[in-house]
């Protein structure tokens, strides 16, 4: 599945970075948003193939742009995996309900990450 494209959304610069240059290494095409305000009209004009959404953004948090994408016909399907330093016991499981189809917890594993991409995108 190369050349899918994949949102990023995500505040910090330094991740941004560093999930980009991963991505492109294994030939998807990038995007990106930095706050919950942004990520929602990125999402529109870009039409991801997926989504990895932080969950603590400005503007507010990944959880609201989850509930707001299940109100976009055109993003609705979307995959997303979040990508978060919050706690996982008191996270993944609401992600997950939320429609996320994974979570993974900062700092992320390279391969598992890209194993799961993977697997989003194949459903």
């Amino acid at each position: 599945m190369k050349g899918n494209k994949i949102l990023i959304i995500e505040d910090d610069h330094d991740i941004r970075r560093g999930l980009n240059v991963r991505l492109r290494a294994s030939d998807y095409e990038t995007a990106f948003a930095s706050d919950a305000v942004m990520a929602l009209s990125i999402a529109k004009k870009e039409a991801p193939d997926l989504i990895l959404l932080d969950l603590g953004l400005p503007g507010g948090d990944g959880f609201l742009v989850l509930e707001r994408m299940k109100n976009i016909a055109s993003l609705a399907c979307t995959p997303v995996i979040v990508v978060s330093a919050r706690d996982p016991k008191t996270n993944e499981k609401r992600a997950l309900d939320a429609g996320a189809q994974a979570f993974f917890q900062k700092p992320v594993d390279n391969k598992d990450l890209l194993v799961a991409i993977q697997r989003a995108l194949m459903k």
